[in-house]
């Protein structure tokens, strides 16, 4: 509606230092071993992607053996119902009226 996503610019990606030696053969694939990888079949994507930015966000390294999915799914769940409650427990006032 805001015709925010019209608003593209594309990358000219010959531009850009990091890939201008690459333009030749975009196919070019590079393949890194010993990283921590999300389990084939696994339907844990945004759980492994978000963990991956926030271990990278920390400038800690990420583990070579892998991500427990279980457990960060019991880790983000606690963090969020200890966000849900701190809020709860504050009380906000707003004057700010409903334009529907």
């Amino acid at each position: 509606m805001s015709g925010f996503l019209d608003q593209k610019v594309c990358t000219d990606w010959s531009t850009i230092e990091a890939y201008q030696d690459k333009m030749g053969n975009l196919f070019d694939v590079q393949y890194v071993e010993g990283i921590a990888q999300q389990t084939i079949g696994s339907l844990d994507c945004g759980l492994f992607v978000s963990t991956y930015a926030e271990y990278l966000s920390d400038g800690l390294q990420v583990p070579n053996d892998g991500l427990g999915a279980g457990l960060l799914r019991k880790r983000y769940t606690a963090l969020l119902w200890k966000y849900g409650e701190a809020k709860a427990l504050k009380s906000y006032a707003s004057n700010i009226k409903d334009s529907r």
